[in-house]
Order: structure tokens, then C-alpha cells, then sequence
């Protein structure tokens, strides 16, 4: 099976359309959470992902849409547009983001936002990290999202191997346990504006990352008109 993976689309449908255009034919789609926040249409993105069937799990983004105490740790502009997202979301999106599970299990895969030992909040961003987090996974591979970038720490004979993927990356598995993120949909922040998602291939145990280019004009027009933080739009253009 091929399977797409997205992660931390913050409620860009310009974005998910255009990753969604260029995943090829795939056997289902997984979201890793924080499908709101930041951006102009949350629900068209949930709607588009409920279309499409996606299955996923529930971001800190996710939690605070629908009145969670994560709002409190939100940066000013954050919380601005948490909040502005709070009072547009219709009642059927309220009711999907509630819904969603904070772990997610097939098979060898686990889905988290975070991380397996915290699902909704912690940053897998260092090797020590990652080394705790390999060791109460539950499955032989965790993918998780949150941080925006795209990575994967793969562990081997004892040893966690930090990758950093590019476009066109190909991560060979061959049963080794490994934690991977796709990178950002909808706000990338690795110095690469175009949308990072990447292809699991179950059958040959491998995952390809990829990028997309989308026109992020309008999107940062919609922003404006919605009064939503300047710095939120801005920073499509550069992507950090």
C-alpha cells in the first residue's frame, strides 16, 4: 500500500490541494494533526480531508480549536489566531477536531502529533529525545509532526541515526524501528516554503519525502482580510 502522510496543515487548503495534487495514486491518507490554526480556512480543510477520508490524530491546534487549555501556551500571535479560529469554525468542523484521537495505531505504523510518550505537546527534535521516545513506542515506527520540518531518527543496533531529507528522499526501512516526520502542509519552517508531505510504501518498508510548490499569494491575501497576525502570513513567503 501507499499511504500519504501530512502533517501540521494549519488550516491551508491552498497548500493541502496542491499536496494532495501531487501525491500520485495512494491507498489512503494520513494526517498527523494540527489540521488548523495559523491559516485563513479551517473549514475547508477539514472538509477536504473528511471528503477524502483521511484518518488521523488530534493536534495541540486541534485540542485548543475546540476550547482546550492549550491555548495557554500559545505564543501572542498564536493565541490571535487561535482565537479567531474559535469563532469561525462551524459546528460540524467543532464536532471532527473533537473526534480526533490523540494515538492512532495500523499495524506497524502509530500516529501521534507530539510524540508517543506525549501526544499532543512534545518536540522530537534531538537524539536523547528521540532514544526515549523509541523506547515506549508501541509499533516498530512512530510518525509525528508539530515541529514543521521534515526528519526521521532511526534506530539500529543500539544507535539513533539523525536524517534530515531533502526533496526526493528515500528512507529504506528494512524493519528498522524509526520515528519520521513529513514536515508542514501548510506552514513550513525549515527554510523551504514549498509544502513538505511524504509516501509510505508499505510493501517495500520505505518512506519518500517530497515538496510542493503552491501559490501562497492568496492565501496570505485571505490572512489579511481576516485579520489574522501579519507575521503568520509572512512568513509563507520564507518558510521559518
Amino acid at each position: 500500500m501507499r499511504i500519504a502522510v501530512l502533517s501540521d496543515i494549519h488550516s491551508n487548503l491552498v497548500a493541502l490541494d496542491a499536496v494532495l495534487a501531487a501525491t500520485g495514486p495512494v491507498d489512503g491518507v494520513w494526517h498527523l494533526g494540527d489540521v488548523v490554526g495559523y491559516g485563513p480556512e479551517p473549514d475547508g480543510v477539514v472538509a477536504r480531508l473528511g471528503a477524502i477520508g483521511a484518518t488521523g490524530v488530534k493536534g495541540n491546534h486541534d485540542a485548543a480549536a475546540t476550547g482546550g487549555l492549550e491555548i495557554e501556551w500559545f505564543n501572542p500571535d498564536a493565541r490571535r489566531a487561535m482565537e479567531w479560529t474559535r469563532t469561525t469554525i462551524s459546528r460540524a468542523t467543532g464536532t471532527w477536531l473533537d473526534g480526533l484521537p490523540k494515538t492512532h495505531r495500523d499495524g506497524d505504523w502509530t500516529l501521534v502529533h507530539g510524540s508517543p510518550r506525549e501526544p499532543i505537546w512534545e518536540y522530537i527534535t534531538s537524539v536523547p529525545v528521540a532514544r526515549a521516545n523509541l523506547a515506549v513506542l508501541g509499533t516498530r515506527v512512530g510518525l509525528h509532526g508539530h515541529t514543521h520540518i521534515p526528519a526521521a531518527f532511526l534506530e539500529e543496533d543500539g544507535r539513533v541515526e539523525v536524517v534530515s531529507p531533502g526533496d526526493g528522499s528515500v528512507l529504506e526501512l528494512r524493519g528498522r524501528r524509526a520515528l519520521v516526520n513529513p514536515g508542514s502542509v501548510g506552514q513550513p519552517r525549515d527554510g523551504d516554503p514549498r509544502s513538505s508531505f511524504l509516501v509510505l510504501d508499505t510493501e517495500a518498508d520505505s518512506v519518500t519525502w517530497h515538496r510542493v510548490a503552491y501559490d501562497v499569494g492568496p492565501v496570505q491575501a485571505a490572512m489579511r482580510a481576516t485579520g489574522l497576525p501579519a507575521s503568520l502570513a509572512a512568513r509563507l513567503s520564507v518558510g521559518l
